[in-house]
Parts: structure tokens; sequence; C-alpha cells
């Protein structure tokens, strides 16, 4: 992989062991400049492994990773004030306010003119600069946490697992903040395991599991390439139907809300799945059926479930 200006990152044969276990098993991947990429794959899969790598945190076993140009274990001191982290779990002190944790950081990056005021824009907290950290809510404090994370200006901005723990409210805050920078043209590297996030925010989704990549392009180009089959979900189902289903020759699980979902590979199976469950006599609510998503894709190129994915039913395979 040669050096090419239009990238902020290329990551080559990328791996990191740990007495033997490989937590970063031979990855390859570039970032264009002013993109969102996204590492997406449950926890443990190697993910926050290879965001500190990239942003000198940790060293390779071997491989190499250039930054900006630059070779990330020998420019560590260039690169820093020319990145922004948010860490998974972000924390500071709690006894200061919002206003006074960006004035903090602005000092600590030696940069005096940063705009406090725009950035407390940016991530909406106008009404909360004179909050102290530790009254904040979980996503608030998530908001600042990526405030803090650009006080530098950076050109190339890293989130870790950024909603991770925080209510379906709270994230989709967090996900406006982060389109505004999407927008601006930062360049954002975002780790995490929820689906939507992904095929929400990111240009480039590279799907991980056990340390490897198993697939990666656009959340359209994935869809497309991997999953070319049809999702049934029927709703409000009696005890009978999951074993009507599998004595069908399909493949049924439930979902988190109790449903049943089963992979269709042609249209006419709708009808025969619809018919066979009706002429059982068993009830049900009503029957959905649309194009698959990310979740079904990584559940097909990695059978491996995620934090909002299928529930898997022992002998349902």
């Amino acid at each position: 992989m040669t050096q090419n200006p239009e990238y902020a990152i290329e990551v080559t044969n990328l791996t990191r062991r740990y007495k033997g276990f490989a937590a970063v098993d031979d990855i390859s991947f570039t970032v264009r400049k002013g993109e969102v990429f996204a590492l997406l794959g449950p926890n443990g899969a190697g993910k926050t492994t290879t965001v500190e790598i990239i942003n000198t945190i940790r060293k390779p076993t071997s491989g190499k990773v250039t930054l900006l140009g630059m070779d990330v274990t020998q420019k560590k001191y260039k690169i820093i004030p020319r990145i922004g982290v948010l860490p998974q779990g972000f924390s500071t002190f709690d006894r200061i306010t919002v206003k006074e944790t960006l004035q903090y950081y602005s000092r600590l990056f030696c940069n005096p003119n940063t705009d406090i005021n725009g950035l407390i824009a940016l991530v909406n907290l106008q009404d909360k600069v004179k909050v102290q950290y530790r009254n904040l809510s979980g996503g608030l404090k998530q908001r600042l946490g990526i405030a803090v994370a650009l006080v530098n200006d950076p050109e190339v901005v890293f989130l870790d697992e950024p909603t991770t723990g925080l209510d379906p409210r709270a994230r989709r805050e967090v996900w406006k903040v982060l389109l505004g920078l999407k927008k601006k043209g930062k360049t954002l590297f975002l780790t995490t395991h929820y689906m939507e996030e992904a095929e929400l925010l990111a240009d480039t989704v590279a799907i991980v599991a056990k340390g490897k990549i198993t697939a990666m392009g656009s959340p359209g180009e994935l869809i497309e390439n991997n999953a070319n089959y049809l999702v049934a979900m029927l709703k409000s189902v009696d005890e009978n139907v999951f074993e009507i289903v599998r004595n069908m020759g399909l493949a049924p699980a439930y979902d988190s809300q109790g449903h049943i979902k089963v992979r269709l590979t042609h249209t006419e199976d709708v009808r025969r799945l619809l018919n066979t469950v009706k002429d059982s006599g068993a009830s049900f609510a009503g029957l959905d059926v649309r194009k698959p998503n990310l979740e079904e894709v990584f559940l097909k190129l990695t059978d491996e479930p995620l934090a909002q994915g299928f529930v898997r039913i022992k002998g349902a395979e």
C-alpha cells in the first residue's frame, strides 16, 4: 500500500498480539480525508485496539500505520496536535463546569484561540455552560466529550463507542452532533456495535470480528453484495409458529421484542410462509417483509450476535 495524499489514514497488515492472542489480525484499509469511517463489530472484536494503535496510544506487533502521512510509531508528537480523541467512557473533573472544562483542555493543548463558545454551540450545550460535569446526564457528558476532542481544531477525530450506554434519545442527540461534524468536512473514525449508528453516519463501514475484517464498503454496498434475500417478520405470534416455520426448512429466530424473523430467498416464499402459518390455525398479528439491513449482513458474515441483534434459540438452525 503506497502513501496517498487523498488518505488521512493508511493501515497495512496491522497485527497486535497479547501473549500469543491476536487482538488485531493482519488487517489493511484506508480512510479518505473528509469521510466517516466506521469499524463495526461486537465487544472484543479488536475495534478499540485498532483505534488506539492508529492514534498512537498503543504500538503494533507488526504492520504499518500512517496518519496524515506520518508513521504513527515514529511521529507521535507531530500527530497528537492534529487529532482529536473521544475515548470509550469519557470522563473529566467532576466539579468544573462545561465552560471551565473546555477552557482547561484548551490550555492543555496550548491553543489560546479555541472558540469555546462556538464549541459549546456546536454540541448544543448553551444552556449547560455553568453546570458542573458531575450533574450532566450521560448524553450531555458525551456531547461535552466531543467538544473536548475538538478544542485543537483537529483534522481527524477518533470516537470510540461514542453512544454506548446512552438511551435512544441521547444517542440521537449525539448523532446530530456527529452529522454536523461530517458536514464541516472533518475526517471521523468511529467504532461502534450499533447497526443504525453505522448505517446513518458512515461513508465506509468495515465489519470486524475476532480481529479480522470480514467485509468493507459503503452501507449500501455491503447490503447489496452480502444479503441477496428478504427478511420476513411475524409479529405477536403464538408458541406454535416458531416450530411451524422451522418445519418448513427455514431458520427462524426471535428478535428482542419476541417477534419471529426469518430469511427468505425468493419472493414466492413470502406467500408460502403466510399460507402455511394460516393453514396451521396459528395466530399472529401481522407480517412485515423488507430488504435486509446491516444487522443481517453482520450476522451472515460473522455469525455473532450484537447488542441489538437476534436472540438465538438453541436448535433453531
